[in-house]
């Protein structure tokens, strides 16, 4: 099970992941949260990983989507508060990596 807690501030999407990041959950980032992103040209994406219990290779598809998309769209994606099991399975997406959210906002704002 996963649940995500989205919030957009300042032409930023903040998107909180708690749970499982898996084949079962990962169409809702793919079919949904994509879609909305090209649609409104979000530029800038944080994800909160601080929760996020497991991930899979689907799971990490879908945030590889998210990571195109927001190239697209010229932007920046950050994961921030990456445990060091998740860390090491999200390795090969070379998403730049930071402590909190408030340390991305600081490099999205610079």
């Amino acid at each position: 099970m996963l649940k995500m807690d989205l919030e957009y501030e300042k032409g930023i999407l903040f998107i909180r992941l708690d749970g499982f990041l898996n084949r079962k959950v990962s169409y809702k980032i793919n079919n949904y949260l994509v879609p909305v992103l090209k649609k409104h040209q979000i530029k800038y994406v944080i994800y909160n990983l601080a929760k996020l219990q497991n991930i899979d290779e689907s799971g990490i598809d879908a945030i590889l989507n998210t990571k195109c998309t927001i190239r697209k769209n010229k932007g920046k994606l950050y994961l921030c508060e990456v445990s060091k099991e998740v860390a090491l399975k999200i390795k090969r997406l070379h998403i730049k990596k930071v402590l909190s959210e408030k340390t991305a906002l600081k490099m999205i704002e610079v």
